[in-house]
Formats: C-alpha cells, sequence, structure tokens
C-alpha cells in the first residue's frame, strides 16, 4: 500500500492505513493544541474506554456530537483502561484499534487519548464549550465539571442506554 501523504501529522502506528480518511481524525496528544483551532465550536469533549463498541455507544456518541459542531472524544490508554477495575483481561482491543473504531464514527471528528486516570489535564487543554458522559455519572461530583464550567462551558449527562454495556456483552459472550 503507498502511503499518501496528509492534512496533518499521523501518529505512526496508523501509516499502514494512511489511504483512509479515518486517520485525519487520529491525534497525538502533544499535537491537540494545534489541530484543536481547525475544529469548529461549539466544540463537545467526552471520553471513555470504547472497548467494544455497541449500540448504546453509537447512539451516546450521536447525541454528544448533535449538542456542538465538533466531538472530541478521548480514549483511556490500555494502562489508563486496566486502572479502572473493570477486569484484568480488559480492555479487549487495544488503544489502537479502539482508536480506529471511533474515528471511523461520522460522529467523531477528532480522537485522542490519554494515560491517567481522567482526562481532567486533556479537558484544561482542550477547554471544551460542552463536557459530555453518561447517565451513569454524577456530574456535579467530577473534577472535569468544575474545570470545563469555569471556563463558561456546560457539563452534561446525557440518558443511559440501558440494556447495552460491553461488561455485559462480554459476561454473555463468556457463558455461551
Amino acid at each position: 500500500m503507498q502511503y499518501m501523504p496528509q492534512t496533518h501529522p499521523v501518529p505512526a502506528f496508523v501509516t499502514e492505513l494512511a489511504p483512509l480518511a479515518l486517520t485525519n481524525k487520529l491525534c497525538m496528544p502533544d499535537q491537540l493544541s494545534a489541530r484543536l483551532a481547525a475544529l469548529p465550536r461549539p466544540l463537545v469533549f467526552t471520553n471513555g474506554v470504547f472497548d467494544v463498541l455497541h449500540r448504546g455507544h453509537v447512539m451516546y456518541l450521536e447525541q454528544a456530537r448533535a449538542l456542538g459542531a465538533s466531538l472530541v472524544v478521548a480514549l483511556n490508554t490500555d494502562a489508563s483502561a486496566k486502572r479502572l477495575g473493570k477486569g484484568p483481561d480488559r480492555p479487549l482491543n487495544n488503544e489502537v484499534d479502539r482508536a480506529c473504531v471511533i474515528a471511523a464514527l461520522a460522529s467523531s471528528s477528532l480522537v485522542t487519548w490519554f494515560d491517567e486516570d481522567t482526562p481532567l489535564e486533556l479537558i484544561r487543554l482542550v477547554r471544551p464549550d460542552i463536557l459530555v458522559k453518561g447517565g451513569d455519572y454524577d456530574m456535579d461530583k467530577l473534577a472535569e465539571t468544575a474545570v470545563v464550567q469555569a471556563d463558561g462551558g456546560r457539563a452534561l449527562a446525557l440518558p443511559f442506554v440501558h440494556g447495552y454495556s460491553t461488561t455485559a456483552l462480554v459476561n454473555k459472550i463468556r457463558s455461551s
């Protein structure tokens, strides 16, 4: 496969995917500042593991994107995801694969990742107009909410899509 020049620097681990449009959505965290300037506002930010993509994830990301002109999705790295305590074998899909899947969605404008336990420092860098989390979060208890609100932004919990969870899906597969 011939390498096709990209408009933006492409992370080295995806150069084999260069002809695919999704590579333009992938952004190394250290290149985020430069890439954010090109995104239309209002900018919506969300984060998560997004390990095994399912209907609940897709509906959530579509709803998040509908709140603004751009959606930045920050993924937990593999190490960060492991610290969440979802199980010793999680995530099932590695961070590169998860980033590519989320970048392929029309709802995402830019996909990056973070290695910390929370995306607090990334949110300080991004300065989103709207922070979105799933309905299973109490927004008033998140430090991220205070940071976004201090910048004049809003923090919203979108309704949880019941019946869809990666953990439940993994358990169902294992019990089959």
